[in-house]
């Protein structure tokens, strides 16, 4: 087996596993534990999917992060295309068995929507679009930021980014119930479709944040040189 194939195999697991348990924890249980419940599900799924894949795949599971690091050079781009196919498709099969818990699992849908992103509740389509493409590019900004190739990563790496989604989805659950991530959007949607016409902009959005964290990076950590690669 390649290690492509492998890397591969790690993003569609990594993301069926982000999806199906932390947009779980809000289907299942989200009266039981709270909003406040759920954004920890995802910090603490991402934290430990950080550690657990992060040395196979890098742990992207999120075609925003795959597309940031793609344009930092991290990775090829017939690679990032290959990630991007995963992690989507680990995203439908997860919506796929939350969606099969509901219906055929006897387990009630605390959403109503199958855990789907909207607006309109709380927010209008400008102040969601506003806050999915911030969200979005201050995860992938941390990110690129503490994987970068020319330091060495530290231990704490996992801690920030899982940190930084948790605070994602605090602010964000009671706005959009938080994307930040086209596959988790795009998963749950296909399964619950009245969720399909606003899906765009958990696609638009996020992926617009992931090229202005690229921006901020070059501005804040440009490469170094070898000169000062060796100093």
């Amino acid at each position: 087996m390649s290690g492509l194939v492998r890397r591969i195999g790690a993003e569609l697991i990594g993301t069926f596993i982000l999806v199906f348990f932390a947009v779980g924890s809000a289907v299942f249980g989200l009266n039981q534990i709270s909003p406040v419940g759920v954004a920890l599900a995802f910090g603490f799924l991402l934290l430990a999917l950080a550690y657990a894949i992060g040395p196979i795949s890098g742990c992207h599971v999120n075609p925003a992060v795959t597309l940031g690091v793609a344009l930092r050079r991290g990775i090829r781009p017939d690679a990032a295309a290959a990630y991007i196919g995963a992690q989507c498709v680990g995203a439908i099969l997860a919506a796929g068995l939350i969606k099969i818990m509901v219906t055929a699992g006897g387990v009630m849908d605390n959403t109503g929507a199958l855990g789907t992103n909207s607006w309109g509740a709380t927010v209008n389509v400008t102040g969601a679009f506003i806050f999915e493409t911030a969200g979005t590019a201050l995860l992938v900004l941390v990110v690129l930021l503490v994987t970068r190739a020319d330091v060495p990563a530290p231990a704490s790496a996992g801690l920030a980014i899982g940190t930084v989604l948790a605070v994602d989805h605090f602010v964000g659950i009671p706005l959009t119930g938080t994307s930040v991530n086209p596959a988790r959007s795009l998963g749950p949607a296909l399964m619950y479709l009245p969720a399909l016409p606003q899906l765009w902009l958990f696609v638009v959005a996020p992926l617009l944040g992931a090229l202005l964290a690229v921006g901020a990076v070059a501005f804040l950590a440009p490469a170094r040189s070898p000169e000062e690669s060796r100093a």
